[in-house]
């Protein structure tokens, strides 16, 4: 409803100025119509439970809807460069010009405060679609002060190419970020491993270590839409009962749903200690020892992502 507003009003601006400049910001304001449209229905998508189509879930479709928000606003700022184009090469007179920056100067403000409501709640909640539009409504904003500043040079200096010279400007800030859109959502749906999610897990696990979780290796992270999915192997000891190993596995779901919250699904693959384990195992009370403990080994982002177990070296 507010992406409409301000959309109507960008327009009614370009109406009365016929300013190129002030109509990069309406066109930039129907993209946010139309991926709003698109974000909301992605989120009600997302939030269905999971069903025998969908055993994971339906959070996929926020990178879908992500992509497609993208791609919006990349047409939009190739039009928007067109229409520059145009106008420098066939000058024409703006009119009312300070009407317009009045109204502009409006919907920039509007789209600050939704824009960075957007982003709160979409991080919050892990929603790419909320956060992608949350940051596209931001550079709304950021795009509407930076047109507002040069139409104020146009009204005071009559220079008329500078419309035209403005919309190019801030149409190439537009493209930029499309694609950064683009490629987040193109990650997400190519499963791209998140680094920095990888390297929060990997923390928390070690300064949070037991004992008997000897090792850690072959560790993935996949996200749809609010809900990570960790796979990994844990080694145990080897004479550890189902119950036991059970156990261990549950103390460090708590740890990390405790840090995540609950929408984290564990896939545990736990594996027996081997005789070499011992050199990297600190375990104290430990009968069935074969070698000497020589270190610890320290779980970090390229030993736990490989899939061999650890050993001393």
């Amino acid at each position: 409803m507010i992406a409409i507003v301000l959309f109507a009003l960008k327009l009614t601006a370009w109406i009365i100025t016929h300013s190129v400049a002030i109509l990069t910001d309406a066109l930039e304001s129907l993209v946010n119509v139309a991926a709003g449209l698109v974000g909301v229905y992605s989120l009600y998508v997302a939030a269905k439970p999971k069903d025998k189509d969908h055993p994971y879930g339906h959070g996929k479709v926020e990178f879908l809807s992500a992509a497609f928000e993208g791609t919006l606003i990349g047409i939009a700022g190739l039009m928007i460069i067109k229409e520059a184009i145009t106008g420098i090469l066939s000058p024409h007179e703006i009119h009312k010009l300070d009407i317009g920056m009045y109204i502009i100067g409006f919907s920039a403000v509007v789209n600050y405060l939704a824009g960075t409501a957007c982003l709160k709640i979409g991080k919050r909640n892990g929603s790419l679609a909320l956060i992608a539009s949350g940051r596209h409504l931001r550079t709304d904003m950021y795009t509407t002060v930076g047109i507002l500043a040069g139409l104020l040079l146009l009204y005071f200096t009559g220079i008329t190419w500078m419309d035209g010279a403005v919309a190019i400007i801030f149409a190439i800030v537009i493209l930029v970020t499309a694609y950064r859109i683009l490629r987040s959502s193109i990650a997400g749906i190519m499963d791209e491993a998140d680094t920095d999610l990888l390297q929060g897990l990997i923390d928390t696990l070690e300064k949070n270590r037991r004992e008997n979780w000897i090792d850690l290796h072959n560790l993935r992270v996949i996200k749809y839409g609010s809900t990570l999915h960790l796979d990994f192997h844990l080694t145990l000891p080897w004479y550890f009962n189902l119950h036991e190993a059970h156990g261990e596995i549950d103390k460090m779901t708590a740890l990390l749903q405790g840090k995540y919250g609950d929408s984290i699904e564990f896939f545990v693959h736990s594996d027996g200690c081997l005789d070499f384990s011992c050199a990297v195992c600190s375990k104290q009370d430990c009968a069935s020892r074969q070698r000497t403990f020589l270190k610890k080994v320290e779980w970090t982002m390229s030993n736990v992502l490989s899939n061999e177990k650890h050993r001393a070296k």
